[in-house]
């Protein structure tokens, strides 16, 4: 089933103020580069590769299969340094980045519910008055229907005394 576009776009439109906030770090190639980077320090996956690769350097080095940085790894302890060094910026920026679109989501979501708000009010003021037009209706409606009762009992009534006096003029024709 697929989507109708313009609904799409009508639930953002408090959105579209804030879409220069959706790229952390800009729209360019770098700053792609260096939000996906940011974004991979806290995945399984690097937290399962870096292990592994810390496992085989600290193995390797151990058993003697590297001699390049022996025990107390200090090579390692570098390549941790520069890491956290890179790591600890880009994510701070992109945390603060993500506060900020945070933020503007949630104003564009507060002004959206009172759109809808405003909306329903309106919805519910429309209803209140089409009710007191249909009130007004039904009475005037009552009050048509009793002047036609009054008015055909005027009508019977004259109508009965068209009758006698028919009769009574025949009656007297007769005679």
């Amino acid at each position: 089933m697929s989507k109708d576009p313009t609904q799409h776009s009508r639930f953002f439109r408090f959105h579209l103020p804030h879409v220069h906030l959706n790229s952390v770090f800009g729209d360019d190639w770098f700053a792609l580069k260096a939000e996906a980077f940011a974004r991979f320090f806290g995945t399984p996956v690097f937290l399962i590769g870096q292990t592994i690769v810390v496992a085989v350097w600290i193995a390797a080095n151990i058993i003697g299969l590297a001699g390049f940085d022996v025990y107390p790894f200090i090579l390692l302890n570098l390549a941790f340094s520069l890491q956290a060094a890179y790591a600890a910026p880009l994510i701070l920026l992109a945390q603060t980045r993500q506060a900020d679109r945070d933020k503007a989501h949630a104003e564009a979501d507060a002004q959206h519910r009172e759109d809808i708000a405003k909306a329903s009010d309106e919805r519910q003021a429309l209803a209140a008055h089409q009710t007191a037009l249909l009130v007004e209706m039904l009475q005037q409606n009552t009050q048509l229907t009793e002047t036609i009762k009054t008015l055909a009992e005027r009508l019977e009534a004259l109508t009965l005394e068209v009758h006698k006096k028919v009769l009574n003029e025949t009656s007297e024709l007769g005679k």
